[in-house]
């Protein structure tokens, strides 16, 4: 508790003090002040987000909806923002992401309503469910395509990396704190006399408020905000970027298949942690909820770590190491034999696991130039979401027929290979000051 009150006191002088000495108080004091207001701004509709996620992938298997249709879901929501992220992101680019980022924050609370209608029964619900998944996926596109962009347009190497873990560490926090909601559950049912169906609507339209505020609180930051948009050029134009930077496009498709692999391998089985959960040692969705909300405020604290590791170690060493202990865990969770201690596990592997994302965020952004950063975060996007979807998808229909440590031993493999490329492929790339 004390490291986490140092960690809110630090980021909470850091947002209202722009001017404070990063070297005497932490990392976020260089990071631009809007770029610190944005990433508070999204915490509103993550703390929704959090929420559903243990709605769909822990309560929806304990009223009668299988892991297939779970694992569904879950694909749906990542293949919308493959079909949409192309085209978002180079509108992106050459109209501005402003006004997409703000229609994607009003996409939150819109799809939150649809899944409201789980209370009415299994076939009443499927499709108002998948209706629901639809508009977060286009909200979840539209961020894609913008916000690394974004924070990255408001950055330069010096404190690139600082933004993308405050980024990551706010998402984090608001995401678990909206996934910790359940554990009042009982609680509140014998206070008020409702029955579990009833609390769990009633905390859709709580949340469905909440997420009002963050398109409210975006509009306002991004009032001043100029974005930087790319002239269309001709194909043979001096000023084409590609001919400027020939590299570009090779090292963006590089990295994004490198990448995929990750997606791949965790398809099988991160997003349906707490299904994995129920199935396996029958932990309802007042326990997983509790324990992917530790996870994710783990995950922030340890992302505290992240610009630390890249200074010492280089962006590549860092995200090789992290993501490397980070599989052993994920390994042995196959072979755990009670809930407590896979729980453990895999809180251990997420914070790992997840001290790599923003400094990935970072490399990515940084060695791509501005004018082109929307279009790349979509296809980056793109190539990581499909096979993570599809995988999750299979993931679950493994977990429907009762096979529990198959989706571990198939991500770790993908994991494995990903890590190895990563670094044969990266290990003496230069990153650019952009």
């Amino acid at each position: 508790m004390k490291r986490q009150s140092f960690f809110l006191e630090q980021t909470l002088r850091s947002l209202n003090d722009p001017s404070i000495d990063s070297k005497r108080n932490g990392l976020f004091a260089r990071i631009p002040r809007r770029v610190r207001w944005l990433i508070l701004s999204l915490s509103f509709s993550n703390l929704g987000v959090g929420y559903l996620i243990v709605l769909v992938t822990a309560y929806l298997p304990q009223i009668g909806f299988n892991s297939g249709f779970v694992g569904l879901i879950i694909g749906i929501f990542g293949l919308v923002p493959v079909a949409a992220g192309i085209p978002l992101g180079i509108l992106s680019d050459r109209r501005g992401r402003k006004w997409i980022l703000i229609l994607g924050s009003i996409g939150v609370p819109a799809g939150l309503i649809f899944f409201g209608t789980f209370a009415g029964g299994v076939s009443f619900a499927i499709p108002y469910l998948l209706i629901g998944t639809m508009i977060l996926g286009l909200a979840e596109a539209a961020e894609l395509t913008t916000w690394n962009a974004i924070i990255a347009d408001q950055t330069d190497a010096s404190n690139r990396d600082s933004a993308f873990s405050l980024s990551f560490i706010v998402s984090s926090v608001s995401i678990g704190i909206g996934s910790a909601i359940p554990l009042v559950f009982p609680t509140l049912q014998s206070f008020v006399s409702v029955d579990s169906p009833t609390i769990h609507l009633d905390f859709i339209l709580i949340f469905f408020a909440i997420s009002l505020v963050t398109p409210i609180l975006v509009i306002f930051w991004l009032k001043g905000y100029s974005d930087r948009v790319s002239p269309k050029v001709k194909s043979g134009s001096q000023k084409s970027t590609e001919t400027k930077d020939p590299g570009a496009l090779r090292f963006l498709l590089k990295f994004s298949a490198i990448n995929s692999l990750i997606g791949l391998g965790a398809g099988f089985v991160i997003p349906l942690i707490p299904t994995w959960l129920f199935l396996k040692f029958s932990v309802p969705d007042t326990y997983s909820g509790p324990m992917l909300a530790v996870s994710n405020i783990t995950m922030a604290l340890s992302a505290l770590a992240s610009p630390r590791l890249s200074r010492r170690y280089g962006l590549v060493n860092s995200i090789v190491m992290t993501e490397g202990f980070s599989t052993i865990f994920m390994f042995s969770l196959a072979f755990i034999p009670n809930a407590g201690a896979a729980a453990g596990i895999y809180i251990v592997r997420a914070s790992l696991m997840n001290m790599a994302s923003p400094l990935a965020d970072s490399f990515l952004m940084g060695n791509l130039s501005s004018d082109r950063r929307g279009l790349a975060s979509a296809i980056n996007s793109i190539i990581w979401r499909l096979p993570n979807s599809a995988s999750t998808i299979v993931g679950g229909f493994i977990m429907q027929q009762g096979n529990y440590t198959l989706p571990f031993f198939l991500a770790t493999t993908f994991y494995v290979t990903s890590i190895i490329l990563f670094y044969f492929n990266f290990r003496n790339f230069t990153r650019k000051s952009r």
